[in-house]
């Protein structure tokens, strides 16, 4: 009879989970005593990278990624990241090793007490098999989960002492499809937008990551509206270049529902519309009418009011688009490009004019830095699918490791990690992973010395800023310690010339900005 080992290598070879992201200990080691030729280990200096770099390759492929890391100290480590993987939706079967079954009760060193606790809320399931013979089903049954709409996180613990007991092979199950909308449905909505004369839509990351751009782009045209992103979006879900694309909704309650006035259909589509970051409520109801599509119930909830249409927010607009009127179509951009940037002193601004004009064909963002993020919607313009990532969680640590996995699962595209200097140091380790496999990621390190984002929101809360301070930070050093390539830039010629370098370079390149903003 074939091992606990047998069953979960064959379970996971069948399903595509053949590259795997960990950083071992004691507790995981019996797993790779027989280790395949075929699967690939991608090894990150701390759990909290290698959750995000598996993070990042599970959005990149569109399949559910294996993560597996230490018991206990080693899935705290990486909890962070998990949260932004649960916002992110992200689907991902987490594993971390576990005590030998006989010596739980007496709570051994490295075991991890009451192991599925532990994850949650930021898991969609979590278990710990009863028996070594159940281990199989409950992979299978995790992998099932985390695959399902709305895609997650799920969670296993696995006893070291399981691995050689015998255990019964596993296929997983297979689903058909992702539900659909019914006809009425489609019917209804349809009328519902038929009947408005100023309709308004906004496009979130569910767009993108089902592959909904070409959907969302027909349907828009033919509604003839303008088209606004959810704010602090994670994906980017229609062309920033298009005619009426109008930009990028705020997260607070009172900018939103000032945007939307004068409309009297939102259409929200796979997007976290009425999800907001500060306090700010609105001084009066918003009036239109809400129409969402989302496959995900609990992000619709929401909103105060209006209608709800579940299923493959794709599918659904291309469902949609046929039964819509057609409206006059929008002649000039409602969005008006920005004035270049003054190339003297070294701004953020002027990097992104930079960046824009030099962007590689086929390239791919991973963003985390959150002061510039204003700047970035103005300054850079992302209109192909599948080109911008960052976390829809709001912790900082996803982008610069997101960064690797990205790239191992889109090995034909460039990856420009743009990030703060603060959000750099939150899995920084990253950069060894990137220059041990030799990956095509350009990181670009926007160094203002300090915590920009913080200090922009005490002085508007007019409260002082304490602990923002991050002088003295050499990045160049830091990559060459990690075996990557780096060059500091403190002029616009500088910058030019290292982009230049960064983007000829088969392997990672760092470029530490030194920015005076």
């Amino acid at each position: 009879m074939s091992t606990v080992r047998d069953s979960v290598i064959a379970f996971l070879r069948e399903t595509g989970m053949t590259v795997m992201f960990g950083n071992p200990g004691s507790t995981e080691l019996p797993l790779y005593r027989e280790w395949p030729e075929d699967f690939r280990y991608i090894l990150g200096l701390q759990e909290s990278a290698v959750l995000s770099m598996a993070d990042g390759y599970a959005q990149a492929t569109g399949n559910a990624a294996i993560v597996n890391l230490h018991s206990a100290a080693g899935l705290g480590h990486a909890m962070g990241s998990l949260v932004s993987a649960y916002k992110n939706q992200t689907p991902m079967v987490v594993t971390a090793g576990q005590q030998a079954r006989s010596l739980l009760l007496a709570e051994p060193f490295l075991g991890a007490i009451d192991a599925t606790a532990m994850p949650k809320p930021y898991v969609k399931w979590s278990c710990e098999p009863a028996s070594a013979a159940e281990t199989p089903r409950a992979l299978a049954r995790a992998y099932a989960i985390a695959m399902t709409a709305p895609r997650g996180p799920v969670f296993v613990s696995l006893p070291v002492d399981d691995w050689d007991r015998p255990a019964e092979p596993v296929s997983p199950l297979k689903f058909m499809d992702d539900p659909v909308p019914s006809d009425d449905a489609i019917a209804g909505a349809a009328k519902r937008i038929n009947a408005s004369s100023n309709p308004v839509m906004v496009v979130g990351p569910e767009i993108d990551r089902l592959g909904g751009w070409d959907a969302a782009v027909a349907l828009a045209k033919k509604l003839a509206c303008p088209v606004w992103t959810s704010p602090m979006a994670s994906r980017c879900s229609f062309p920033e270049n298009h005619v009426q694309f109008a930009g990028f909704l705020q997260s607070n309650e009172a900018s939103i529902f000032e945007t939307l006035a004068g409309h009297d259909l939102v259409l929200v589509i796979g997007a976290p519309a009425f999800t907001y970051h500060f306090e700010n409520p609105a001084p009066r109801p918003l009036e239109a009418d809400i129409l969402q599509v989302t496959s995900d119930a609990c992000t619709a909830s929401y909103a105060k009011k209006g209608a709800v249409m579940l299923g493959d927010v794709a599918r659904a607009m291309e469902m949609l688009t046929p039964r819509v009127e057609k409206r006059p179509e929008i002649g000039e951009p409602i969005r008006t490009p920005p004035e270049p940037a003054p190339t003297s002193p070294l701004s953020t601004a002027a990097i992104l004019d930079l960046l824009q004009e030099m962007w590689p064909v086929n390239a791919l963002l991973a963003e985390e830095a959150p002061s510039a993020r204003p700047l970035m919607q103005r300054h850079l313009r992302i209109d192909a699918p599948e080109s911008f990532f960052a976390t829809a969680s709001g912790g900082l640590g996803f982008a610069g490791s997101a960064a690797v996995g990205l790239a191992l699962g889109k090995p034909d595209r460039r990856v420009i990690a743009l990030l703060g200097d603060g959000s750099a140091l939150y899995t920084i380790q990253a950069l060894w992973t990137a220059a041990k496999e030799n990956l095509p990621v350009t990181y670009i390190i926007l160094n203002n010395g300090g915590y920009e984002a913080l200090i922009g929101i005490a002085r508007q809360w007019q409260t002082p800023s304490v602990g923002t301070d991050l002088s003295g930070l050499d990045f160049v050093n830091l990559a060459n310690g990690f075996g990557m390539k780096a060059e500091r830039a403190t002029t616009i010629r500088e910058m030019e010339k290292a982009l230049g370098h960064a983007f000829a370079s088969q392997g990672p390149f760092l470029i530490d900005a030194v920015v005076e903003d």
